[in-house]
């Protein structure tokens, strides 16, 4: 299946390499995406580049990808300025530049332009050691832009401060970048900043006894049982058939649209007697996780992608697949129960190879997680990967979107 559902005369080539990198409000919300390409994609702006994008915006693939929620693309000064019309009419999809258009006229004049257009536009994080001259300069582009990125990640506390209200008097609104600890977040929470963006949403905050709701103990303990070696599709639908909530989303998933069945499934025992056992189990998990209210709800979105990501990566393996997107899938356990890994896997009866991968990165599974996390990050300089990956990405992220509104559903 082409990456680009809509275009299918679009070949693996000319996939755009980009990853949505959630940038969350002050109450931990989606705020918007930033769209950012690997560091091996020639990322400088160069005509193939500058064609895959037009094209992904013309054809309507981007909007895909991030839905109706805002996002901020990076481009080059060609692209912005020589395709200002085709941006201006995307109107979710944000401009994001680079601090080399101070004192650039003819770029500043067709961001003015964008802007009184109704577009967004972010500006990048710029040195701290400017010039008169050169502050001058990005002054004007301050007066342009409404969103400006900090990163905090390479500067103190007091550095970071007194960017954020620098950027403040313009009127701007501040996005905190590089954040990738619990601890960085909660050292900038109390900061003017409008929005975070880094790591430490994937990572679980640090506890010297580890606890667990009621609620949460509760949920490991349906997952663990559905996870027992002997169970078929009577004993699945036994276990949540008390749960009208959870046997409501299931159903409206399989039943969806999306997955275009023959028939009907009525019952959690028909859909796992079509769609086999393990991977019911690894739904059922699905829905059940989203029934936790204090995490950010991209987190499971974010869970969702490792885990289609990790079972596509292992499609020439059939016997691993299920267990690969089991792996991905619980790879942020930890973070969306916040509690120590070693913890949470004590209350489930996984495989062993699931476990290793987990607890200690080895085992079948860590060469894909490796890869997953990889893209995640950016990492990935091999052209024939970023081809490979960014394909898989695509149509791994429409499936977690689709999914997620079904576990994030409330029964009517």
């Amino acid at each position: 299946m082409s990456v680009f559902a809509n275009s299918p005369s679009m070949s693996q080539a000319q996939v755009l390499p980009v990853v949505r990198q959630p940038i969350l409000d002050r109450q931990q919300a989606l705020f918007a995406y930033e769209l950012a390409f690997p560091r091996g994609s020639n990322t400088d702006g160069s005509e193939a580049l500058t064609g895959q994008t037009l094209a992904a915006i013309a054809d309507g693939s981007l909007k895909q990808l991030v839905r109706d929620n805002r996002a901020f693309l990076h481009v080059s000064r060609e692209l912005l300025v020589s395709h200002a019309e085709t941006l201006r009419q995307n109107a979710r999809l944000g401009v994001c530049v680079g601090p080399a258009l101070a004192g650039d006229e003819e770029a500043l004049t067709t961001l003015r332009w964008l802007k009184a257009s109704g577009c967004l536009l972010m500006l990048e994080d710029f040195p701290d050691d400017l010039g008169e001259e050169q502050r001058a300069a990005f002054e004007v582009l301050l007066f342009i832009v409404q969103y400006a990125m900090v990163a905090v990640d390479h500067r103190d506390v007091d550095a970071a401060n007194a960017r954020i209200e620098y950027i403040k008097s313009f009127n701007v609104k501040a996005i905190a970048t590089g954040v990738d600890t619990p601890e960085d977040y909660a050292r900038f929470i109390d900061a003017p900043v409008d929005g975070f963006q880094g790591k430490y949403l994937l990572k679980p905050e640090r506890v010297d006894v580890p606890r667990m709701s009621p609620s949460k103990l509760g949920l490991l303990r349906l997952i663990g049982a559905m996870n027992e070696p002997n169970n078929g599709p009577i004993e699945l639908g036994k276990i949540i058939r008390d749960d009208a909530i959870l046997s409501y989303k299931l159903l409206g998933c399989v039943n969806s649209a999306y997955f275009a069945l023959p028939r009907q499934l009525k019952s959690v025992e028909q859909a796992a007697v079509f769609f086999g056992v393990n991977r019911m189990r690894n739904w059922i998990s699905t829905m059940a996780l989203g029934g936790m209210d204090e995490r950010p709800p991209e987190l499971l979105r974010l869970a969702l992608v490792r885990a289609q990501m990790c079972e596509r990566l292992a499609s020439g393996k059939p016997a691993l697949k299920e267990m690969a997107f089991t792996a991905g899938l619980f790879s942020l356990l930890d973070t969306l129960m916040n509690a120590p890994m070693s913890y949470v896997l004590e209350h489930l009866p996984l495989a062993t190879e699931i476990n290793q991968v987990l607890l200690e990165n080895t085992g079948p599974f860590a060469p894909i997680l490796d890869q997953v996390r990889q893209w995640e990050s950016g990492d990935v300089t091999s052209e024939e990967d970023i081809h490979k990956l960014a394909a898989i990405y695509f149509e791994a992220a429409q499936w977690a979107d689709h999914v997620y509104a079904f576990a994030d559903a409330v029964a009517s």
